[in-house]
């Protein structure tokens, strides 16, 4: 059994913070096509930020490493995260850059197609990293993603390990993991997109996600969860495979969902639950996430989704 005097709660995002410019429009933009819009609208994202809202929200002690530049974007979103109740102490403000920005169409499917223009994200090195080697010792889990330099990341997982840090790596956007990483990581999130380009074969149901899942475990990484949006995800461990099915809900906008995902995975692995709720919870915050518009503004609250669970018997 557990003892909660052992269980380190806290959570550390290491990642992206963006403003969000968003157009809603009838369908998704093709090359050369002028679409009118039905609305337009700012709110404050990037992958790291989200998922550190998320696991906020979800009343999970969480630390940001991060930058923002020094302009109105940047204020904005420090103030956002703060009033969230994330700590920002470890968030450098860069005077030479720009902060970073996310161009996102939404259609009326509640489907998205994101430009990530990177600014400060791009920015971090070595002072970043000595910032989040000292919060390291306190912490139960490492979150981080692909919106901030390769280099980092690695040295980032190398710090968590030393440190005895669970590493949780959402490989998004898709991009090539070096393969010195994939033994650094505990859990790896990927998407149907995602896994497709990291093992190189198709990926649509339980069967091709589990087998694209083992490839990655054969790299290295110690768990690997497959999201497959509205069919569920699929988990793989050495020890044991399976599925939760999706949480049916009505869609309004997937931008944050997978940032969701990870956050509810992340705090319930903070509270010392089993990989098979961990997962439950991912599922769960995700969906919820999925139904309201908006990144950071879409995450639910602890008690949003513990009273979600309970109405459909999951917990």
């Amino acid at each position: 059994m557990l003892d909660p005097a052992n269980i380190k709660q806290s959570a550390i995002v290491f990642g992206s913070i963006n403003l969000d410019l968003v157009a809603r429009t009838p369908e998704l933009p093709t090359p050369g096509k002028t679409l009118q819009g039905h609305e337009f609208f700012t709110a404050p994202g990037g992958k790291g930020a989200n998922q550190a809202v998320a696991l906020a929200r979800l009343a999970v002690p969480t630390k940001i490493v991060g930058r923002v530049g020094d302009d109105n974007f940047g204020s904005e979103l420090l103030n956002s995260l703060n009033t969230a109740g994330v700590n920002i102490e470890c968030v450098l403000v860069d005077e030479t850059v720009s902060s970073g920005v996310a161009l996102i169409n939404v259609d009326d499917t509640g489907e998205n197609q994101i430009t990530v223009i990177s600014g400060a994200n791009g920015c971090i090195d070595d002072i970043d990293l000595d910032c989040l080697k000292s919060l390291l010792p306190n912490a139960a889990v490492l979150l981080m993603q692909f919106e901030i330099p390769m280099p980092s990341i690695i040295l980032a997982a190398q710090a968590a390990k030393q440190a005895g840090t669970k590493v949780i790596l959402d490989p998004a956007p898709a991009a090539t993991i070096p393969a010195e990483l994939y033994p650094l990581v505990d859990i790896i999130t990927p998407n149907q997109t995602e896994i497709e380009q990291l093992v190189e074969f198709p990926v649509s149901d339980i069967e091709s996600a589990t087998a694209g899942a083992r490839i990655l475990l054969q790299r290295g990484v110690g768990c690997a969860i497959v999201k497959l949006g509205a069919q569920g995800a699929v988990c793989v461990t050495l020890e044991e495979s399976f599925f939760v099915p999706a949480f049916t809900v009505t869609t309004v906008d997937t931008v944050a969902a997978g940032d969701a995902f990870n956050g509810g995975l992340a705090a319930a692995l903070c509270e010392g639950l089993a990989l098979r709720q961990a997962v439950v919870w991912g599922a769960a915050t995700g969906a919820l996430a999925a139904t309201k518009s908006g990144a950071q503004s879409s995450m639910p609250t602890r008690n949003t989704l513990i009273a979600f669970l309970e109405a459909r018997g999951a917990i």
